[in-house]
This record gives structure tokens, C-alpha cells and sequence, in this order.
């Protein structure tokens, strides 16, 4: 018998009395855990809070948008402008940077390293902890202070507006900051040291090459953005000029400051769900992934093109003409290792064994949203376009479109994907399907109509509106809800197959790669015999077992 086969054939059972979740009882051994997987399942759950209240806040300011003025709400500008606000950064850095990495990262990359965790249990912890201490002085800020700046705290804005609010909010960003850097640190060693004998850099799962190149643009572009936080603190209480042109500070450093770090945490946000969906099209195409070297090394591409873009968020700036023409041929350039990898997927699905199941249905949605994303993408990077569009909401349907609906669907892609494995039950495929449905649908109806408004002169972030966009914005208002409702949907057909679905198998899709070779859900330490790598596409050996009504592996 082969290795390959001695690891595969002796898959731990689907349902081992002692798992993860059975392991210690009590409350504290969840908030004392070293345990990567509890870890991952509290970021989850607080991460989720985080994107529902943060959507509560985008229905809010989308129920006032029905019509011009204070609209059905009676809201002022002072409040609107708190809004949305609040709503872009709560959604920014407390769950589109947070939630796959901190969620799914933690809970599935030592298991695909076939580690027993990652390499620094202690500063996991801590790096959740921070997450909750950041998350904190977000909710202090809401009630200390009023935050009317907008996510990116721009100065002037943030210089004029009362301190309290800024202060709370700026330090909630530095310490977040702190977690994300050391969340990277640990995934990084821990690639690096722990993965199974047979695992080089090669036989990687895809996955882990995008959390590979998420970390590392954490860890190195992070500090930049805590730095500029800090200095911003410093001038709102000692009076010191750096920002503030009053006492002679430059406002635009702060922006280049902001989007050294922020451009490539559009990467942060999406790197990883390119990761899952190159999981979700192998395992359900039944089909070696396409170029799979390809598809690693642009993850690499785009870490590294990521730090060198930024200047395309100031061509309405002032910056000089040559600056705006190099950031912008080199914006068109990073669209090229994304190509590859849609490209790479649709030649995966080509002529496969495709199994429609909810985790594809999301990873379809996903791909055509970041393919919308994407080419709106290359209209922004052009120097003449980009000052016609230039704060409109076309680059509000633009952002959306590649960050939250690029980050939501490959997250609910993943999260229905490894929920068997995370729980060791099954949920309901029906309403799985029709969740995947809605909120694709309902994202398009909210902001494809964005684009329209945006060419046409639509201001973003403005309180009131011509009358000529009031259409425009009650079908984004009304695909808002449909979005919304898809959301809560996805949630609870989730949440009730925790408890109530039926058993789900050691691997119930199918999959080759190391995670799906210990029980559902796995052990305290994930395995009960270390396992060997191997080719994590090669489907070849995997049968269907209808008395466990999943996926074991032929012996030879």
C-alpha cells in the first residue's frame, strides 16, 4: 500500500466522541482556549455581529436614500453622515479584514497543514482579544463622540470635528492593527514550520497560498497604517502640525499614509476568498485545479503589486503627472495575475464532474461579482476617466462589488464548504441554494443601479439627491433588504444545521486535502495518527461509500 494510501485509508471516524467542541465544558475553557478551532469559531461569531451591525446601519441610511431630504426617517445631515461613518468602518475593520483569516484561517489552516495547531497558541488568543479590545473603543466611539469623517478619517475632517469620537475610533484602529499583525505572524511561522511530512511549497493547498500572501501584506504594510493612527492621536491632543494644515501639517500625506496601507488591504479582504473559491471549484468540479502553479504565484503578484498602487486613490489630487501615470500603468497591471485566476477556474469547470452544490453556487456568485468588480476597476486606473468618476458612486458600487461581494460570498462559499468538517453536521442544501441566490441577486440590485448614478454625477456620501436619481436609489434601497433578508437566511439554515442537520462524514464533498482525513468535527488535537501530504487535487483515488454517505479512499 502506498503512502498515499495509508494516510487516506485510515481517516479518523466520522464522529469521534472526544472533538473540539465536546473537549472542556464551561464558558471559561472557550475564553481560556488555546484551541486554533474554538479560536476560529469565536471570531466567527464576533465577526458576524459585526457585519449585522453594520448592516443594520447600511439599511438605515439606504431606508433614508428612498427620497431627497431627511426622508421617511426624518434624519439630519449631522446623523447621516455619523452613519454611514460608522457603518463603512465597522464593515471595514471589524469584519472585512477580520473574518476569513481570523474564522476560517484559524480554524482550517492547521488542519491542512496537518498540524496539531498553529505555532504560537498564546498569541492566537491574544490576537482575538485585541480584535475584542479594538471592537470596544469602536462601540465607545458611537457613544463618547459623534464620527462624521467617513471610514478613511481624511484630515481635514479629522482635525475639525470634536476629539473624542476620533480619538476612541483612531485608537480602536491601532489596536486592531495590532491584531492583524500578529494574526499574520502566526500563520506565516507556522506555514513555514509546521506543515506535514510529504508538504513542500508545492503541494500546498491553494488556500494556503492565499493566507500566505495575506499575512505577509499584514504583517509589513499594518504598521503604516497604526503609525499614521498614532500620529493623527498625537495631533489631536498635543496640537502638533503634521496633518493639520492650520498648524501647518499637510493633509494629503495622510492620504498617501492611509492608502499605502489600505490599498493593500483590499488585498487582506480578498486574498483569501480567492483561496476558498480555488478550494470550493477543485473539490466540487471533481477536476485537478487548473495551473495550480499559476494560481499560487499570483497570490504572491498581488501581495507585491498591491504596495505599489496606492497613488491611484490621489489622481484628483495634485500629485504630479509622471507619479499618476506610472500608479496607473501599474494598476492595469495587477489585473492581470487576478485574470488568471478567474481564468484558471472557469478551465478547472471546463468539461468537470460539477456538482452543483451550495458552496459552487456561491463561488459562481462570487466570480461574477468580482469580474464586475474588476473591469469597473480598470475605468477607475485610467487618469481621464478617473476625474469624471472620482468620488461618485461609481466607485461606491466599484468597491462594494470587488470588497464586500467579493469578501461575503467567498465567505459563505467557505463557510458552507467546511461547515461539516467545522460542526460534523450537514444543513439544509434547499434553502442553502436559495440563500445563494438572493443574496446575489440582491447585491446586484443594490449597486449595479450605483453605477448608472455614478456616471451620471451622483455624488457619494452626500445626504440629499436630484430628483432625476431617486429611481436608482429605491432599487438599491429595495435590493438592500433582499440582500439583507439572503444574509439572515444564509445565517440560519447555518446556525440550524449546527444543531439540527443530519451527521455529516469525515468527507462528505469528496476533498483530497488534509483536513477532510480527520472526523467531522475534528479531534481536540485534529489527528489521532499525523498524516502524509500529498497532491491535495488528485481526486482519483476517493470513491463515494454509500454506507457513510461520504468520500473514502480506495486501498490498494
Amino acid at each position: 500500500m502506498s503512502s498515499l494510501d495509508t494516510t487516506m485509508g485510515h481517516s479518523a471516524p466520522s464522529h469521534a466522541e472526544d472533538n473540539y467542541l465536546t473537549h472542556a465544558h464551561g464558558i471559561k475553557s472557550w475564553l481560556l482556549t488555546l484551541d486554533h478551532k474554538r479560536i476560529g469559531v469565536m471570531y466567527l461569531c464576533s465577526t458576524v455581529g459585526a457585519l449585522m451591525l453594520g448592516g443594520v446601519f447600511a439599511l438605515l441610511l439606504r431606508t433614508k436614500l428612498l427620497t431627497p431630504g431627511p426622508g421617511i426617517l426624518d434624519m439630519s445631515h449631522d446623523t447621516y453622515n455619523r452613519m454611514f461613518t460608522l457603518h463603512g468602518a465597522i464593515m471595514v475593520f471589524l469584519f472585512i479584514i477580520p473574518a476569513i483569516p481570523g474564522a476560517l484561517g484559524n480554524f482550517v489552516l492547521p488542519i491542512m497543514l496537518g498540524a496539531k495547531d498553529v505555532a504560537f497558541p498564546k498569541l492566537n488568543l491574544a490576537s482575538y482579544y485585541l480584535w475584542v479590545f479594538g471592537a470596544v473603543f469602536f462601540v465607545t466611539a458611537m457613544v463618547a463622540g459623534s464620527i462624521d469623517t467617513g471610514w478613511t478619517f481624511y484630515t481635514p475632517y479629522s482635525v475639525t470635528t470634536p476629539a473624542n469620537g476620533v480619538i476612541w475610533a483612531t485608537m480602536g484602529v491601532f489596536i486592531l492593527g495590532f491584531s492583524s499583525i500578529f494574526t499574520g505572524l502566526n500563520f506565516i511561522v507556522t506555514i513555514h514550520k509546521l506543515r506535514a511530512e510529504g508538504m513542500t511549497w508545492f503541494r500546498m493547498p491553494l488556500f494556503l497560498w492565499a493566507i500566505y500572501s495575506t499575512s505577509v501584506i499584514q504583517v509589513l504594510a499594518t504598521p503604516v497604517l497604526a503609525i499614521t493612527v498614532l500620529l493623527l492621536t498625537v495631533e489631536r491632543t498635543l496640537h502638533v502640525g503634521i496633518f493639520d494644515p492650520s498648524l501647518g501639517g499637510d493633509p494629503v500625506l495622510f492620504q498617501h499614509f492611509f492608502w499605502f496601507y489600505s490599498h493593500p488591504a483590499v488585498y487582506i479582504m480578498i486574498l483569501p476568498g480567492f483561496g476558498i473559491i480555488s478550494e470550493i471549484v477543485g473539490v466540487h468540479s471533481r477536476k485537478h485545479v487548473f495551473g495550480y502553479r499559476f494560481i499560487a504565484f499570483s497570490s504572491l503578484a498581488i501581495a507585491l503589486l498591491g504596495f505599489l498602487v496606492w497613488g491611484h486613490h490621489l489622481f484628483t489630487s495634485g500629485q504630479s503627472a509622471l507619479a499618476s501615470v506610472i500608479f496607473s500603468a501599474i494598476t492595469f497591471t495587477i489585473a492581470i495575475p487576478s485574470a488568471i485566476k478567474i481564468f484558471n477556474w472557469l478551465a478547472t469547470m471546463y468539461k468537470s464532474s460539477l456538482q452543483l452544490t451550495t458552496p459552487m453556487w456561491y463561488a459562481f456568485g462570487f466570480i461574477v461579482l468580482f469580474v464586475i468588480g474588476g473591469l469597473t476597476g480598470l475605468f477607475l486606473a485610467a487618469m481621464a476617466v478617473d476625474i469624471h468618476l472620482h468620488d461618485t458612486y461609481f466607485v461606491v458600487a466599484h468597491f462594494h462589488y470587488v470588497m464586500v461581494g467579493g469578501t461575503l460570498l467567498a465567505l459563505f462559499g467557505g463557510l458552507y464548504h467546511w461547515w461539516p468538517k467545522m460542526f460534523g453536521r450537514m444543513y439544509n442544501e434547499m434553502w442553502g441554494k436559495v440563500g445563494a441566490v438572493l443574496v446575489t441577486i440582491g447585491f446586484n440590485v443594490t449597486f449595479f443601479p450605483q453605477f448608472v448614478m455614478g456616471t451620471r454625477g451622483m455624488p457619494r456620501r452626500y445626504f440629499t439627491y436630484l430628483p432625476e436619481f431617486q429611481a436608482f436609489h429605491i432599487a438599491s434601497t429595495l435590493g438592500a433588504y433582499l440582500l439583507g433578508f439572503g444574509i439572515v437566511l444564509a445565517f440560519a439554515n447555518l446556525a440550524i444545521g449546527a444543531f439540527r442537520g443530519r451527521k455529516a462524514s469525515a468527507n462528505p464533498w469528496g476533498g483530497a486535502t488534509l483536513e477532510w482525513e480527520c472526523s467531522s468535527p475534528p479531534p481536540h488535537d485534529n489527528f489521532a495518527v499525523t498524516p502524509t501530504a500529498h497532491d491535495p487535487y488528485d481526486f482519483a483515488h476517493l470513491s463515494y461509500d454509500e454506507k457513510t454517505d461520504g468520500y473514502v479512499a480506495r486501498r490498494s
